[in-house]
């Protein structure tokens, strides 16, 4: 066992302690949710890390062994229907106290001018998994008795935005599911945090071919999550998230909505590109 582990054994962190001593983080191969793992492998879980690339999984595997981490891999597309059930028969023997729901992507351009294959992939990964994870971990750690499921909203989440009409539409679901469920499952034991970042340089943005000027960092959303674990609700990691929460919320739906529309056109090139 090394130093690390050892010390991370004698002084287990308040998160280990609620929800340990395993946590299941999707889209951990890059971005935020990579962020995530590693914040929470400094609070003593022991990691299921989740994503579809096996290289970048191993690779973070073998970086948190080697702080004494205990890690499974497992190399997964939730795209497709039946990708919460693999991961529950792949983890049985897991005791899963924390779920972290990280994995989705987003587009930016107008509805009409994108791929119409990619929008609905979106849907797929962004609101359709999240539910089956939901519904697949959420009996499991409610037959538990206790745990944490962490689903990731935005704040483009509390209103519409011309330029990603659709990618805020299903951030609207995840956050919508995440203030329901929280009331369902505080009962059982299980805590629900809905997560809203604003603007955050990582992958993201280079999918949905943005430009990202003043913007969170991965580590900056990570901290903020697993520090806000505990208590159900929304967290807005980062000033620019805080910002528009606070400056947003007095004006009517229409006004948010125009105002989130234009910041989303200020972060697109000139010229249209491909969605990849």
């Amino acid at each position: 066992m090394s130093l690390q582990a050892s010390d991370r054994a004698r002084n287990p962190s308040q998160n280990l302690r609620r929800y340990g001593p395993w946590a299941l983080v999707t889209g951990a191969s890059d971005g935020i949710g990579r962020a995530i793992a590693e914040q929470l492998a400094q609070d003593g879980f022991s990691l299921v890390l989740v994503a579809r690339r096996q290289e970048a999984l191993d690779a973070l595997a073998a970086e948190l062994g080697r702080t004494g981490v205990e890690t499974r891999v497992v190399a997964s597309d939730l795209g497709p229907r039946g990708g919460a059930a693999k991961l529950d028969k792949a983890t049985a023997d897991l005791d899963v106290g924390l779920v972290v729901a990280a994995a989705g992507f987003g587009t930016s351009g107008e509805l009409l001018d994108a791929p119409l294959e990619a929008e609905l992939d979106m849907i797929d990964l962004n609101c359709r998994s999240v539910v089956e994870i939901s519904s697949v971990f959420g009996r499991r750690l409610a037959k538990r008795g206790r745990g944490g499921l962490v689903l990731f909203s935005s704040v483009l989440a509390f209103q519409g935005a011309a330029g990603a009409a659709n990618y805020a539409a299903t951030k609207a679901f995840v956050q919508t599911l995440a203030d329901g469920l929280a009331r369902e499952l505080k009962p059982r034991g299980v805590d629900v945090l809905a997560t809203a970042p604003g603007p955050t340089h990582s992958g993201f943005a280079d999918r949905a071919n943005m430009t990202m000027g003043f913007a969170a960092t991965a580590k900056d959303v990570a901290r903020a999550t697993v520090s806000a674990l505990g208590r159900s609700g929304t967290v807005r990691p980062g000033f620019v998230a805080k910002l528009l929460g606070w400056s947003l919320a007095p004006l009517p739906r229409w006004a948010r909505t125009s105002i989130m529309g234009q910041a989303m056109a200020s972060m697109r090139p000139k010229k249209p590109a491909a969605i990849g």
